[in-house]
């Protein structure tokens, strides 16, 4: 119990901090493009919290209550409100969308930038939910050798449609048909443009995927099958330092419901910020 008590005060005195788009307070503008060199910050490993499609950064306020604001417009503008501390423990970024149904990847990259241009953090850890874990992927797949980022620590994917979601063929139909390698037996156009992946996906980094299962007899968690959330395996086998799955069970493993689910809140506290 007592150890239990430590983690959560180390989740919780973090310094908290989101990205707001549309504020009317004044911000400081950071250009999207510039990138540093200089990711001298080692002793401190920010987290990055990316919502769904048509969500928002209130979407993830059980895992990591917000205290401080930040703005990133839909032309990828970057509005930071509010400083990190030098002593910050597990800083944690939320971030908003102003074009949160587009699902386009360079929006990661350019949160990434300016965090890393006035913080210059040299490890970083990212959690999605849902489209953010496309976009997550997508700017692994994409950045994956790009030495002026920060190296990604841990990945935390929450209910990730990576063989699309139920609307989808794929993401309706498909199974796994082989388990050891979670390779499904249909593809997505997106699991498609995500396959390069299997040859690069950077091997420091450790992967949790949660996913969710109503037990409705829909294998699902009601906008996500359990297949497509599993298919995130093959993309990473053999190339990750590490990859758990774990499957949230029950009524509270409906997909929106997966980001404020307690069950979800310990697994990310045990493998983010336990030592």
């Amino acid at each position: 119990m007592k150890k239990k008590k430590i983690y959560l005060a180390s989740f919780f005195i973090a310094l908290f901090l989101f990205v707001l788009a549309g504020c009317g307070q004044k911000a400081q503008n950071i250009p999207a493009k510039r990138v540093t060199v200089s990711l001298t910050n080692t002793k401190t490993i920010p987290t990055f919290f990316f919502h769904g499609w048509g969500s928002s950064a209130n979407a993830e306020t059980q895992m990591a209550n917000a205290a401080k604001k930040a703005g990133v417009s839909k032309n990828g503008t970057v509005k930071l409100k509010g400083t990190i501390p030098k002593n910050a423990k597990n800083p944690i970024i939320k971030v908003n969308l102003e074009d949160n149904q587009s699902g386009k990847t360079s929006y990661v990259k350019d949160v990434i930038t300016a965090i890393s241009n006035k913080y210059h953090y040299a490890k970083i850890n990212l959690v999605g939910h849902s489209m953010g874990n496309l976009q997550i992927a997508n700017y692994i797949n994409e950045n994956y050798d790009n030495k002026k980022l920060p190296k990604i620590n841990k990945v935390v994917s929450i209910a990730g449609h990576y063989d699309g979601y139920l609307g989808e063929e794929a993401g309706k139909k498909a199974k796994i048909k082989n388990k050891k390698t979670g390779e499904p037996d249909i593809y997505s156009d997106g699991f498609k443009q995500l396959l390069p992946l299997r040859k690069h996906y950077p091997r420091q980094i450790e992967v949790l995927n949660i996913y969710g299962n109503k037990e409705d007899g829909s294998n699902s968690d009601g906008s996500v099958s359990v297949v497509s959330a599993q298919s995130y395996k093959y993309l990473i086998n053999g190339r990750a330092k590490s990859c758990r799955e774990v499957e949230i069970k029950g009524k509270n493993a409906q997909h929106s419901k997966l980001h404020e689910n307690k069950e979800v809140d310990k697994l990310l506290i045990d493998f983010l910020w336990k030592e």
